[in-house]
């Protein structure tokens, strides 16, 4: 009989300023404890404050069925705590508090009807421990701002951008230097036309690419969708499925949104190889997808006591040969698109479809006039075997919701040109 404990303690302290008035600071505090049991290849799951015998116990009782589930049940040991440059309890409330007056000043703007920057700080202390003999700790710290523009122009337009990272209030203070573009874009963005429509050249900036990436193609990539016969990659590992320019990898430890050094199973962190080459190398796994799929487990993640499933980390496609001004060269005509604003996509047959925030067009070579409500689809691996690169890649952060769990993920990727349908939303 296997068995995996894990102990939570988190909090989170957000501030709000929404045009020059403060909403009522948020602190929030949790700390939980679950019991996971594998008996007879099946799983039994509890939570609550209860002692590890009671927990394992309880745990035990339901796992009632018999199944063919197994696990790597490799035992890692390990202690480690981020540490953060200027620690947010040597910060007081008025500091961060002028932080967000700082950054409002800078969201102002003619035309400009309303604006918004939160600051928000969290810690996560994680322990666990298994039958095996493996126990861990460790504790993240997450920093960072989102900031906000509303503006009136010919349309009422809304753009924002995230900035946070692990590590600590360091990562608040870069992000001031960021707002006066947030607004600049907001307003162009009022007073930009509708996009054209049809199949053309695509230049996706680093922030799209990155949601492409993990959205198309990473979710395709964790091995429970594979198992559940609802992934495009399934039976692909060894095949050539994108241009052989193409590298496609999940790091945890990139000091990014998504870091964490062990998994949410106590299962040491590394870096990981999705797709090299063009060819397919690995799928992402949890302890227990990695033995039914082969490959290495590592990314097995939870939203506080639930249930640990296969999730991304930071994950990013690597950079290739081309400048910016290449890449507008090779497209000659067509639309360079910025950010997303969400969208859908199946990770079964590969058909992704985004809402990009703005845009640009681009003719012969050259960006001309800005564009809204942007749409792009396409198939995602047709588009990998056809897609050129950039040199810089960047990182994107956000949360990715998946069987109703949030974890902090970034995406990243360089600029990138491709060729799919554009429209309006």
């Amino acid at each position: 009989m296997y068995y995996e404990i894990r102990e939570i303690e988190s909090y989170t302290f957000q501030l709000s300023l929404e045009n020059g008035r403060f909403e009522k600071p948020r602190l929030s505090r949790f700390a939980g404890k679950s019991f996971r049991v594998l008996k007879n290849g099946f799983w039994g799951y509890a939570a609550g404050d209860y002692d590890v015998k009671e927990g394992l116990e309880r745990a035990e009782k339901l796992a009632i069925h018999r199944g063919n589930s197994e696990i790597d049940d490799r035992a890692f040991e390990g202690r480690f705590i981020l540490k953060q440059k200027k620690d947010f309890d040597g910060v007081d409330v008025e500091e961060k508090a002028n932080l967000l007056k700082d950054i409002d000043e800078r969201l102002k703007a003619d035309g400009v009807v309303s604006r918004r920057a939160v600051y928000i700080e969290s810690v996560k202390s994680v322990r666990i421990e298994n039958s095996s003999g493996g126990e861990v700790f460790v504790q993240v710290p997450r920093c960072g701002v989102v900031m906000q523009s509303f503006a009136r122009g010919k349309t009422l337009q809304f753009y924002a951008e995230r900035h946070m990272r692990a590590g600590g209030y360091e990562i608040a203070l870069s992000a001031v230097d960021e707002a006066e573009k947030i607004s600049e874009i907001a307003v162009k963005l009022s007073n930009a036309d509708s996009p054209p429509s049809g199949r053309m050249n695509v230049i996706m900036n680093p922030s799209l690419t990155g949601v492409f990436i993990h959205e198309a193609f990473g979710h395709a990539a964790e091995a429970d969708h594979v198992l559940q016969n609802s992934s495009v990659l399934k039976g692909r590992i060894g095949e050539r499925v994108a241009d052989e320019n193409v590298n496609v990898v999940d790091d945890p430890s990139l000091p990014e949104f998504g870091y964490f050094p062990f998994d949410d199973e106590g299962y040491r962190a590394e870096k990981k190889t999705v797709i090299e080459k063009g060819v397919l190398k690995s799928f992402l796994n949890s302890r227990e997808t990695a033995k039914r799929v082969g490959g290495k487990a590592g990314n097995g993640r939870s939203d506080g006591i639930e249930i640990p499933i296969v999730r991304m980390s930071n994950t990013y496609i690597e950079g290739g040969d081309y400048s910016f001004e290449e890449l507008l060269e090779e497209a000659k005509s067509g639309v360079v698109l910025y950010g997303s604003r969400g969208g859908e996509t199946n990770p079964a047959t590969g058909y992704f479809h985004f809402n990009a925030q703005y845009g640009y067009l681009i003719e012969s070579g050259e960006i001309k006039s800005m564009i809204r409500d942007v749409s792009l689809s396409g198939k995602t691996l047709e588009i990998l075997r056809d897609i050129r690169l950039g040199k810089d890649v960047s990182f994107s952060p956000g949360f990715c919701g998946k069987a109703g769990q949030l974890v902090p993920v970034s995406d990243g990727g360089p600029f990138a040109l491709i060729t799919a349908f554009v429209g309006g939303e």
